[in-house]
């Protein structure tokens, strides 16, 4: 994993995500893997930027997120790029369900657990504030209702 400098190709933010940090940097972040080792050396390359450090990268997938996370340094946005995604949160030990479509976008707060379930095959653009990022294994199936934001068919 290293950080790039000056970066002025063409990338895609699938396989290298952007660390946005002090100064309104913008460096690419080559390498990067979710194996412990290599995000405890991100973590130290930018520890730097504190609170104010942001990660900004695109997922795809589709199905069930495997785990929740939680950024007790600051907020996450979370887009839905295309297909369809469900973020839950758990808010004082209750689930609230909000559902994406293309183009629209949450806010998970700074410190509240979520987890993210995708519909068929779906891309999402995540700026995430990188500073204590916690994970945790999930222990629930995705509810079958949901709760919270209605979706735009629902809506009054």
């Amino acid at each position: 994993m290293r950080l790039v400098n000056h970066e002025r190709n063409a990338m895609d933010l699938r396989t290298t995500p952007v660390h946005l940090g002090l100064g309104s940097r913008a460096k690419p972040v080559e390498g990067l893997t979710w194996d412990p080792e290599v995000l405890q050396a991100y973590s130290a390359a930018v520890a730097a930027d504190g609170a104010e450090g942001r990660m900004v990268m695109i997922f795809d997938g589709d199905g069930l997120g495997d785990h929740g996370e939680s950024h007790p340094a600051g907020d996450e946005l979370v887009v839905c790029l295309s297909g369809s995604v469900t973020v839950t949160r758990d808010v004082d030990g209750l689930p609230d369900r909000v559902l994406l479509g293309p183009g629209e976008a949450t806010i998970n707060p700074s410190g509240v657990w979520h987890v993210v379930d995708v519909e068929g095959p779906t891309s999402i653009l995540a700026i995430t504030a990188t500073l204590g990022t916690d994970h945790r294994p999930r222990t629930d199936a995705r509810p079958t209702e949901r709760v919270g934001t209605p979706s735009r068919e629902e809506a009054p």
